[in-house]
C-alpha cells in the first residue's frame, strides 16, 4: 500500500492519522473522565488532568496536520457512490469533526490561560492566549465542557455511520479506511 491517497483508497499515512487520532481522542476522554475518581488536589488527580491538557494540545497539532494531508492530496471516492443529500451529510459531519477537534483544544488553552494556570506541554509551558480573568475562565470552562459533550455524541455519530455504511449500505466506507491489506 502506497502512503499517498489514490481515486480508490486512503494510503497509509492517512489511515494512520485517523487511527492515531481516534487513539489519541480516548485518551483524552480517558483521562478527563477519570479525573473524577480522585479527590481534588491530589497529585494523581492533577496528573490525569495535565495529561488531558497536553493530549489535547497534541490532537490539535495532528488535526492541523491532517488537514494538510486532506489539502494536498485526493479524497477516495465512496463505492458505491453516496446519494446528494448523504454526501452533503457526511461533508458536514466531518466538518464538525474537525471545527471540534480544533477548537476544544484552543478553549482548553483559553480556559487555562484566563484561569492563570500553567499551560503544559510535554516538559514546555505555554504561553497564556488571553490575560487573567478568573470569571471569564469559569465562562470559557462552561463553554469548554458543553461543547466537549456534544463531542461524545458527534464520534459516536461518526462511528456508527461507518457501521451502517459498512453492514447496511454495503459500501466501502469503512473499508478504505481500515489498516488492513486489501484486494484489488
Amino acid at each position: 500500500m502506497t502512503w499517498k491517497n489514490t481515486q480508490n483508497h486512503y494510503g497509509s499515512l492517512s489511515i494512520k492519522m485517523h487511527w492515531l487520532m481516534m487513539v489519541l481522542m480516548i485518551f483524552v476522554f480517558a483521562s478527563i473522565e477519570s479525573r473524577v475518581f480522585f479527590e481534588k488536589g491530589t497529585d494523581l488527580r492533577d496528573l490525569f488532568k495535565m495529561w488531558y491538557f497536553m493530549l489535547g494540545l497534541l490532537v490539535f497539532i495532528l488535526v492541523c496536520a491532517r488537514l494538510y494531508l486532506r489539502s494536498v492530496q485526493v479524497i477516495p471516492q465512496i463505492i458505491p457512490p453516496l446519494s446528494a443529500l448523504q454526501a452533503r451529510g457526511a461533508h458536514m459531519a466531518h466538518l464538525l469533526l474537525y471545527i471540534f477537534m480544533i477548537v476544544m483544544p484552543i478553549f482548553g488553552w483559553f480556559v487555562l490561560s484566563a484561569k492563570g494556570k500553567v499551560i503544559p506541554f510535554f516538559g514546555l509551558e505555554l504561553p497564556a492566549l488571553i490575560a487573567y480573568d478568573k470569571g471569564f475562565g469559569k465562562v470559557l470552562e462552561g463553554w469548554h465542557k458543553e461543547i466537549g459533550s456534544w463531542g461524545y455524541y458527534l464520534i459516536a455519530f461518526h462511528a456508527v455511520a461507518a457501521l451502517v455504511h459498512h453492514y447496511i449500505q454495503k459500501d466501502d466506507t469503512l473499508t478504505r479506511m481500515l489498516p488492513v491489506k486489501r484486494k484489488h
